[in-house]
């Protein structure tokens, strides 16, 4: 009977072990293979075109995306992808997303994006809406739009440790890349070298300095609130040993965020962690779904889902995404231009503060993206995209280099 009952409790995912929680998230969080795909995720605040400070309304916005409206602000709706792919979400303050299909192409990946985008941008403007450029809202203080338990549960956990978790969730806007894992034999030299250049990327392509009103004194306010926030659910995760077990033991120590229940109410014990959960701290017992759902809730600069998703990245104006884009898949399509990044950004490792707060005004930042310009100028020649384009790309990041950021 005791074996029946363990396979019953296999079968529906219930965790009684920790080591069991991590062999769970080892299996799911690096897929290997060759590195072939990327997508991303665009986040734009959105802004009356001829008041761009006034609060935004939610039934406005619902209308203008009509069949494209997510689930959170038309629940019955069809929730149609964008003509290229991309499905429309929404965050908690009226952000409105794309989140591209993967590409085995950055021309692909391009023309699909910018379709989408356009097509986005079209719908807003027919109700006078307008996408931001920036990655924070330059004009409004964080409000909260979208109420779902997730979302109301989230601030209250957010604001039990300050207002950065707010303004984070109602105000930031992020350029997302997501790339392979890639070969077992390489995920580690991957993984630490992401991290290695994310401080420099972060500090080039910089573009969030106002936020409501007035000068932040921050290159990227947005990477500041993330900063501000509770470091075991928003810091890095280490890039020293094998990054699933690294991975493993941040989720597993990290706070509860939410625990979904029937009712409204998605609020979790102050401080309890999924390995209290395990432990018994809560009950029912823990499953597997359960786990998947507190990743979700998990958002440190390089997040594992499978892929990479490099989430440290602020929105950039205009059709300027594509370039910080471009930059990290070429980069990281040979194992030899991936090396001589590292390199050359490895000096700026765990600079993170540093790269929001100063930007490239930080010589040491400012001479490792000067250095890492040279070696994806050189790596953008073998990702297929046509002079002009990878002209255009080392042209933003030259500009970003030259002191003209964005907004």
């Amino acid at each position: 009977m005791a074996d029946l009952a363990k396979r019953r409790d296999t079968e529906a995912g219930i965790l009684h072990e920790v080591c069991e929680a991590e062999g769970y998230i080892a299996s799911i969080c690096f897929k290997t293979g060759p590195p072939a795909l990327v997508g991303v995720e665009l986040e734009w605040t959105v802004h009356d075109r001829h008041a761009p400070g006034a609060p935004l309304d939610p039934a406005l916005l619902r209308r203008a995306l009509g069949p494209h409206a997510p689930p959170t602000l038309a629940p019955d709706g069809p929730h149609q992808p964008l003509p290229g792919g991309g499905l429309v979400t929404l965050e908690p303050g009226g952000q409105v997303e794309i989140s591209s299909a993967p590409a085995a192409a950055l021309t692909a990946l391009r023309h699909a994006v910018d379709g989408d985008r356009d097509r986005l941008a079209r719908l807003l403007a027919a109700v006078d809406l307008h996408l931001g450029d920036s990655g924070i809202d330059p004009h409004r203080r964080p409000c909260r739009l979208i109420d779902t338990p997730r979302y109301a549960a989230m601030q209250r956990a957010f604001d039990a440790h300050g207002p950065h978790g707010h303004t984070m969730m109602c105000s930031t806007a992020g350029l997302q890349i997501c790339v392979d894992a890639g070969e077992p034999h390489r995920i580690a030299d991957r993984w630490a070298a992401i991290h290695a250049l994310g401080p420099v990327l972060l500090a080039t392509f910089a573009t969030a300095r106002r936020h409501a009103g007035r000068d932040s004194g921050w290159a990227s306010a947005r990477m500041a609130a993330w900063l501000g926030m509770d470091h075991r659910r928003t810091g890095p995760v280490g890039t020293a040993g094998d990054p699933g077990l690294a991975w493993a033991r941040y989720a597993l120590t990290a706070p509860l965020l939410c625990v979904r229940r029937p009712g409204g109410c998605w609020d979790a014990p102050p401080g309890v962690t999924f390995a209290d959960w395990i432990a018994g701290a809560l009950t029912p017992p823990p499953t597997t779904d359960d786990l998947a759902y507190h990743l979700s809730t998990l958002f440190p600069p390089v997040r594992p889902r499978g892929y990479l998703e490099l989430r440290f990245l602020d929105a950039q104006p205009g059709g300027e995404w594509f370039a910080p884009v471009a930059v990290v898949t070429a980069l990281l399509g040979d194992d030899t231009d991936l090396d001589a990044a590292r390199a050359v950004c490895e000096p700026m490792e765990g600079r993170w503060r540093d790269a929001a707060r100063l930007g490239l005004t930080d010589p040491a930042l400012a001479r490792a993206a000067t250095g890492l310009l040279e070696v994806a100028a050189r790596a953008l020649g073998r990702t297929g995209l046509p002079s002009a384009e990878r002209d255009a790309v080392i042209g933003v990041v030259e500009r970003r280099l030259n002191g003209k950021a964005g907004p």
